[in-house]
């Protein structure tokens, strides 16, 4: 549950009567800020006329003559339709949500961490590196959004700020800056940063096992799985469908795999990304020095602040966990019915009310060089133009590729100094005040070293960090002096001020794979994988994003990125970046698809070091085995077919373990009588499934009975694509030690034991959740999509007011590693789904208005609006809803027309 969603409001009593009398009065309040949608409006700054054409659905379709104004008429919509969430975010990207919602301790502490990343400084610092175009459509978007909120009050913005005002000074709302939408994108890089978490829970995890080979059994690497990376083995020259074939860069023949180098740093080692050569470095070491360091309390506390602090992001930007990924695949017209690609995309994130993707298509009345724009897709309300979707030549989709660009580093601090080599060195520092609605400010000391900012100092006012070292690692001049405090630094690509707002606008406007190509070069963070198709047949792949190299250092602690490591030596600095046109990439290969699942981008050994730590690759695998069927049945791909697939609930997870689950001989009848549903069971996660209801809360049981007993409480296995992998090496060795449950005193359990426990205690938990009678268990009773309005819908809030924020509950089907990934929380104790698609796409090229979409709950992010969440019912179906996008098929179906005029 969001930490966020948790802020007790204030004098419930108040808020109460406030809600109290929507109610009554018909969600009058609410409604007084719903916007008008129709009719015809000024707006400031406009050179001409601007046409706002919405659907059913509500979704705005605009059109313009001249590009500026395009976006001003955008960020008009976006701030009709959600600007309180525009508000909420650049106060949480700017860490002044304290200033929002009053004194709330997990506000300040989310304001304490992001003010310590630093987010508005970077977002400052980038404005100046855009191009003069696309700082230019930043300004006239936000122009846009002043326009609509000159003249409004608070409550004529959104009913939040009427709830908020019962017991905070709620303030009229500043004017919007282009800064704000740039802040916004260090958001997302941050909820897509890829591997931190088990960079963290490999040490922690040393610290509690004290053993480097069962540490290593958590973290299986990629290979184990047996899985396949997205670009593949080699294809043969002249193979490709299209008038390109093959690869594109050097020393290749069709997979796009190439040699990296650095910016001044000559060659990279080209040691393969899947990491199985630095295994035994990254966690097989039996150095005594890594051994006393990793064993040290005093490290131990400050990797346990630095989880703490890390923990205070608000959850609406930072789930990150295991069910956070996205699917992604392209078809060549060789293998479709119209003879063109399909291209589908379905990204996984947190999942809130309202939904993170706002719907829109972007129109030029005549394209041209000042005016590129006709693309329609999903973007962020906050930041101008399209950041998924397709133009009149091309379509793009995003995944999260998964590069390693966070590194933390162990920091040996001493007052306001930091080693470095033999040196003592001062410690950047610079001085934040947080103001609090109602309350008093709050001081924070940010400090950072050479790395980063120090993120255990952020929730310790003294600023002492952990306990002082015991002299495990000696200083080589200063020996018998103090040595200092542990502290960890984080290092991140997204800190450093890059060029992604100018990448979105290259997407808006691409054309082929050289366009793609260029977009990525700007694409800086996050790092995502590309996958594109052409209305002129070509389909392709294209690795973005700045991903840091790593240099090999021989030692204990590994350099590969995948543990924390000593900041005072400089051998594991980062020595540069991949070069963009080293980047990965692939066209038109042999096999006639591309899927792009969150797996490991090469084959092991292959082209730049990108990560050690991928998604295991089980939904990129199963999406790939059902392409791969239709494609041998002779059946060709329809934008039917592809949304079939993006709703597949088979489990890998049930694939795995029924056979041996069955093994298990139970001798009483109660206990057996869920075992039995899983004999005739067909493997899918279906929400009216009961064998799928049991199944899922084995799979809970296991995990609890097998881990808990001895990992620490925030390494219990959520259950994803990682804990698949690390059972499925366990199975065949009865005598594990991870099976034997270490509070049982004299007993070692194998195996069978602990799978029997499973089985039993999945009965009796499903007796007790549901019924005794498995005729009436389903999975959609326990797995339920349970969307909470991101400030006002969780615990803490009266009750009122959530059953007027937050969606209904909807059963679903689908699960964790499932291409379906409606994923939940095995460590919870709760089902309910956590993350999932936030959108599902399909685009056909050969005819855009046959294009599919849906989002989670719809356009506006009003709770009195109709299109707050009228599409949710058919998201959680697993139906979409017709996508028009030329002029033509748009005009068809407007159902208001808004004219927005000089």
């Amino acid at each position: 549950m969001s930490r966020l969603r948790k802020l007790a409001i204030g004098t419930a009593v108040v808020v109460v009567l406030v809600l109290a009398a929507v109610t009554t009065f018909g969600w009058a309040i609410g409604r007084r800020a719903l916007p008008s949608t129709s009719g015809e409006v000024q707006v400031e700054g406009l050179t001409a006329d601007v046409r706002v054409l919405r659907d059913q659905q509500g979704v705005p379709h605009i059109y313009a003559d001249q590009a500026t104004d395009l976006f001003r008429a955008q960020g008009y919509v976006h701030a009709q339709d959600r600007f309180f969430e525009m508000d909420f975010r650049r106060h949480v990207t700017a860490g002044r949500l304290a200033e929002l919602v009053g004194e709330q301790e997990s506000a300040i502490s989310a304001d304490k961490l992001i003010r310590t990343f630093g987010w508005r400084q970077v977002a400052e610092q980038e404005l100046d590196l855009l191009t003069p175009e696309t700082q230019e459509y930043l300004r006239a978007y936000a122009d846009g959004v002043n326009a609509y909120i000159a003249d409004r009050s608070p409550s004529e913005l959104g009913v939040e700020y009427t709830v908020l005002g019962a017991t905070v000074e709620v303030e009229s709302p500043e004017p919007w800056d282009p800064v704000d939408s740039l802040a916004w994108l260090k958001a997302m890089a941050w909820d897509l940063r890829s591997n931190y978490n088990d960079e963290l829970d490999r040490a922690i995890a040393y610290s509690a096992l004290d053993d480097p080979s069962r540490v290593a059994q958590l973290f299986p690497d990629y290979g184990t799985a047996g899985n396949r990376p997205i670009l593949t083995a080699p294809a043969q020259p002249g193979a490709g469908s299209g008038e390109q074939t093959g690869a594109e860069g050097p020393g290749t023949d069709g997979t796009g795999t190439e040699g990296a180098t650095t910016e001044g740093t000559g060659t990279d080692d080209a040691s393969g990304e899947t990491g199985t050569e630095q295994a035994s470095a990254g966690t097989g070491t039996t150095s005594d020095t890594v051994n006393g360091m990793f064993r040290d309390k005093a490290l131990r506390d400050a990797l346990a602040a630095t989880q703490k602090a890390l923990a205070a992001v608000p959850e609406q930007i930072a789930r990150g966990d295991e069910g956070t990924g996205s699917n992604s695949w392209v078809v060549s017209g060789q293998y479709t019915e119209s003879g063109r690609p399909l291209l589908a995309n379905d990204p996984h994130l947190s999942l809130q009310a309202p939904g993170i993707w706002h719907q829109v298509g972007l129109h030029c009345n005549t394209v041209s060089d000042s005016c590129p724009f006709d693309t329609a897709g999903f973007g962020f309300s906050g930041f101008p133009g399209v950041v998924i979707g397709h133009n009149a030549d091309l379509a793009w989709g995003l995944t999260n590729m998964g590069a390693d660009v966070t590194d933390f580093f162990i920091e040996r601090v001493r007052g306001d100094t930091y080693k470095r080599g033999d040196q003592w060195i001062d410690l950047e520092t610079r001085e934040e005040t947080i103001r609090v609605s109602g309350g008093s400010p709050v001081d924070l000391t940010v400090r950072s070293t050479v790395h980063g900012p120090l993120i255990s100092d952020v929730l310790d006012d003294d600023k002492a960090g952990a306990a002082s070292m015991d002299a495990l690692v000696q200083s080589p001049t200063q020996e018998g002096t103090e040595l200092g405090d542990y502290a960890i630094s984080l290092q991140w690509t997204a800190l450093e001020p890059g060029r992604t707002a100018d990448a979105v606008f290259a997407f808006d406007t691409a054309r082929n794979a050289e366009d793609i190509r260029e977009a990525a070069a700007l694409f800086d963070v996050p790092a995502q994988n590309i996958v594109y198709a052409t209305t002129d047949g070509h389909i392709g792949y294209q690795a973005p994003g700045r991903v840091p190299l790593r240099a090999d250092v021989p030692g204990p602690v590994s350099s590969d990125g995948s543990w924390p490591r000593p900041g005072w030596d400089a051998r594991y600095d980062w020595t540069g970046y991949v070069k963009p046109e080293n980047m990965p990439r692939a066209q038109d290969p042999g096999e006639g698809f591309i899927v792009a699942a969150n797996q490991a981008v090469l084959p092991g050994g292959s082209g730049p070091r990108l990560a050690r730590d991928w998604d295991y690759g089980f939904r990129s695998e199963r999406i790939r085995t059902l392409l791969t069927e239709q494609i041998d049945s002779g059946r060709r791909f329809t934008a039917e077919d592809m949304a079939a697939i993006q709703n597949d609930d088979w489990s890998a997870f049930a694939d795995l373990l029924v056979g041996v689950l069955l093994e298990i001989e139970l001798e009483d009848d109660y206990d057996a009588d869920g075992q039995r549903l899983l004999r005739d069971w067909d493997r899918t996660m279906d929400k009216d499934s009961a064998a799928a209801a049991y199944f899922a809360a084995v799979w809970q049981n296991l995990l609890r009975a097998t881990f808990q007993d001895e990992l620490p409480e925030s390494m219990w296995p959520a259950g994803g694509d990682r804990w698949l992998a690390v059972v499925q090496g366990m199975l065949d060795d009865e005598n594990n030690a991870f099976w034997d449950d270490k509070t049982t005193v004299s007993v070692r359990e194998s195996r069978n034991e602990i799978l029997t426990q499973a089985l039993k205690s999945a009965r009796q938990d499903m007796t007790v959740e549901i019924s005794k009678d498995p005729g009436d268990w389903s999975w959609g009773m326990l797995h339920q999509l349970e969307l909470e309005h991101s400030a006002l819908g969780g615990e803490g809030v009266p009750s009122l007011i959530r059953t007027y924020m937050n969606p209904s509950p909807h059963p679903v089907s689908g699960g964790t590693s499932i291409v379906n990934a409606t994923s939940w929380d095995a460590a919870s104790g709760s089902y309910s789904v956590t993350s999932g698609p936030s959108m599902r796409m399909v685009v056909d090229l050969a005819d855009l208005d046959a294009s599919t979409w849906v989002t989670v709950t719809g356009v506006s992010g009003h709770p009195a609006s109709n299109h707050y969440d009228d599409q949710i019912d058919e998201w959680a179906n697993g139906e979409t809803f017709a996508w028009p996008f030329t002029r033509e098929a748009v005009e068809a179906v407007t159902e208001d027309e808004l004219t927005l005029t000089p």
